[in-house]
């Protein structure tokens, strides 16, 4: 089934390029079908980049999906310009009056500044507690994780000597779990941030559970014990090259603290093509999500969703 997008966004003729099933708005208007109502709060600054790796994955499963992108109405946006926003997202305030079956609330490059030092802390703050009470499970995304998890249950991130970045494997700590169903023991994911959930922390708050840690990078999935809050730390939805282009961003800036993403280039060697080895656990991840967390717990009329 399609994802239901308007006609002219950007990540629509990629996506299409890509075979995947695009409906525009006006072609949706004439099916008699109720489509999930997903929002997508969209942090990082490369709004353009992130709403296509989103899409691709929402938009590869039998379901019908209507999506709304959300900014934060207090950020003044430096890489994604003013007429994008106003023409393709709404904002944080008028979020707060619509109703959503899913929400996915993105990472941002704002990991070593305060929670509350960032100036849209308070909108995001009000879309968080939103939420909790409105959406029936939301999906939160690295620095969207460590911003979730500190304001819904007081577990503080905690800065790391230096940046992990790169593909870590991962495994399960959780039997019979639906959003890992069909998952490999081992799987990866890609890590890219200065700052850690530590494992005790998580560990001190019964309404939490541990779903998939690593060795390596630490805790990679929690969910809440209602099943309305799911935490990722990692970047599943990343595409093949995009630590490529942060690595080789950061070298450009000057950084002297710069690693090379581990496990990523063939060889470790960073003239070589990297190859991505996430990409079907990634679909499969969005798909569980969508199915178990979203799909199979809403009602068909929004309006009856308790608050």
């Amino acid at each position: 089934m399609p994802i239901k997008i308007q006609s002219d966004l950007p990540a629509r003729s990629v996506l299409e390029n890509e075979n995947i099933f695009v409906m525009t708005d006006e072609r949706a208007n004439i099916q008699d079908i109720r489509p999930l109502k997903i929002a997508i709060v969209n942090l990082m600054p490369t709004k353009i980049a992130t709403e296509t790796q989103l899409l691709r994955l929402l938009g590869n499963t039998p379901l019908q999906i209507e999506i709304s992108l959300v900014h934060m109405e207090a950020h003044q946006s430096k890489n994604t310009g003013e007429e994008h926003l106003e023409k393709f997202y709404i904002t944080s305030a008028e979020a707060l009056n619509q109703k959503f079956d899913g929400m996915i609330i993105t990472g941002a490059p704002v990991e070593q500044i305060p929670f509350e030092d960032v100036d849209y802390w308070s909108d995001l703050c009000k879309i968080m507690d939103y939420a909790e009470k409105n959406v029936f499970c939301t999906l939160y995304i690295c620095w969207g994780a460590q911003a979730g998890l500190y304001h819904h249950y007081n577990i503080p991130k905690r800065p790391l000597e230096k940046k992990i970045s790169g593909i870590f494997q991962n495994y399960k700590t959780t039997v019979a779990e639906p959003l890992l169903r069909g998952f490999d023991d081992l799987f990866p994911s890609p890590q890219s941030r200065h700052t850690e959930i530590r494992k005790e922390d998580i560990e001190k708050n019964p309404n939490l559970t541990i779903l998939a840690e690593s060795e390596e990078s630490g805790v990679l999935l929690v969910k809440s014990n209602n099943n309305r809050q799911i935490f990722m730390t990692g970047h599943l939805e990343y595409d093949t090259e995009t630590l490529e282009m942060e690595y080789r961003r950061d070298l450009k800036k000057g950084l002297t603290n710069v690693e090379m993403p581990k496990h990523y280039f063939p060889s470790d060697d960073p003239t070589q093509r990297p190859i991505s080895t996430w990409r079907s656990i990634a679909h499969l991840f969005y798909s569980n999500w969508l199915n178990y967390y979203v799909y199979q717990e809403t009602p068909y009329e929004l309006e009856g969703l308790n608050k």
